[in-house]
């Protein structure tokens, strides 16, 4: 059965042409690592919350969007071996490809998807 990556950013808005750059880059570099689909979603219709919400979970400002992405791989080996393979991919460093968002405030996580339809 597939696996799930999933995560939420916050981005600066005057980021977004930079954003999608890094995230072609590692879309890329992830299909030739196994992962069969990735998406990447600009926040349109993010509400704030006042107990939890996607903006208070990244600790979203003013002038950022919230970006809401997965990548779908074939089984959790597969993606536990993809992922390291991309994060030792020279075209995934820092001074090569930098993240045009703030690291420290992506949530991301696996999932095992329990349905589908």
């Amino acid at each position: 059965m597939a696996y799930v990556d999933g995560f939420v950013a916050a981005v600066p808005k005057a980021n977004r042409e930079k954003f999608l750059k890094h995230a072609g880059i590692a879309a890329d570099i992830m299909k030739e690592c196994g992962a069969t689909e990735i998406v990447e979603c600009w926040g349109d219709d993010v509400p704030d919350g006042k107990v939890t919400s996607f903006p208070l979970a990244v600790k979203k400002e003013n002038d950022e969007v919230v970006v809401f992405s997965w990548i779908v791989w074939p089984s959790k080996a597969t993606r536990d071996e993809g992922m390291k393979k991309m994060m030792e991919d020279p075209r995934m460093q820092q001074d090569t490809n930098p993240m045009p968002f703030d690291g420290k405030r992506v949530i991301f996580g696996g999932f095992e998807p329990i349905l589908r339809r």
